[in-house]
């Protein structure tokens, strides 16, 4: 069994790899693209390596420790981590557990690496919203998707429901817990405690802000993962020469140059774009009507 060392990303290259996670995680689970990338900005504004100060929570979708084992344990096998599945189980108390110390420590380090964390955030998204949309009876919005996240989808289920029942009911009385471990949240600054409906629209404001600064690279990326033309063809570079990162730095650069900016390219490798890399940012920029 082996599995790659997590590296902590930083800068523009690092933002670029972000964003291709959770577009390619956005093209597997047919999850929005733009839920995603808010979620992920509000959750650790884009980094991968963020950690909580007051709780287990950790990575780019700010996973605890128990969602993380157990979103693992139903998905990992199916996105090739059929070693970090099969080493949990569950409790009789239904919690999710790992024997070897290593492995509980490797599997939860998985958390920052972006491209398991999206793929996992966007499954996890779906399970929600399956589940949601049946005990609503109604499609399940973005602001939905994300309670259940922050609150588990017992507690957003609870949420949803009490405030469709009295908009005007006190969050923090509801969740005691979860208005300790983040006040923010729950209290305004002055201390008043926040309605249900005034938590469930900040929430909404927040995704729509954090889904609009990916700015024009977000853009770029999610076109790479989609669909181009008439021809069918998917483009995601898949050999060791290229990336949609580098290949959205190029385009955002190209931008740059004609709104009349500098650019500047930080990355060694990129000073010599593969043909492949090319292509891909002229595809980026084409469809972008650059």
């Amino acid at each position: 069994m082996t599995f790659n060392p997590i590296t902590t990303l930083t800068g523009t290259k690092a933002t670029g790899s972000v964003q291709s996670a959770i577009a390619l995680a956005s093209q597997k689970t047919g999850i929005d693209f733009h839920y995603l990338m808010g979620q992920a900005q509000l959750e650790s504004g884009m980094r991968a390596d963020a950690r909580a100060g007051t709780s287990s929570a950790s990575g780019l979708y700010q996973f605890i420790e128990q969602s993380w084992l157990r979103v693992m344990k139903q998905h990992g096998t199916e996105h090739g981590l059929g070693w970090a599945a099969d080493s949990i189980s569950t409790t009789s108390s239904g919690r999710m557990a790992v024997s070897d110390p290593n492995m509980r420590r490797a599997i939860l380090a998985l958390r920052n690496d972006p491209q398991t964390a999206s793929i996992m955030a966007a499954e996890h998204a779906s399970d929600n919203k399956d589940a949601i949309e049946s005990s609503l009876g109604r499609d399940a919005t973005g602001t939905d998707l994300y309670m259940a996240h922050f609150l588990g989808l017992g507690g957003a289920r609870s949420f949803l429901g009490a405030m469709q029942d009295n908009p005007n009911r006190t969050g923090a009385t509801m969740f005691p817990a979860a208005a300790r471990a983040n006040r923010n949240v729950f209290y305004a600054s002055n201390g008043q405690p926040r309605t249900l409906s005034q938590i469930y629209e900040r929430f909404a404001a927040k995704l729509d802000a954090g889904a609009a600064g990916g700015s024009a690279r977000a853009g770029a990326v999610q076109l790479a993962s989609t669909t181009l033309g008439d021809s069918g063809a998917t483009v995601i570079p898949g050999n060791g020469e290229t990336s949609t990162s580098e290949a959205a730095v190029w385009a955002q650069a190209t931008l740059d140059q004609i709104n009349g900016g500098s650019a500047r390219v930080q990355t060694a490798s990129l000073m010599r774009p593969t043909p492949d890399t090319a292509r891909l940012a002229y595809m980026m920029l084409a469809t972008l009507g650059a």
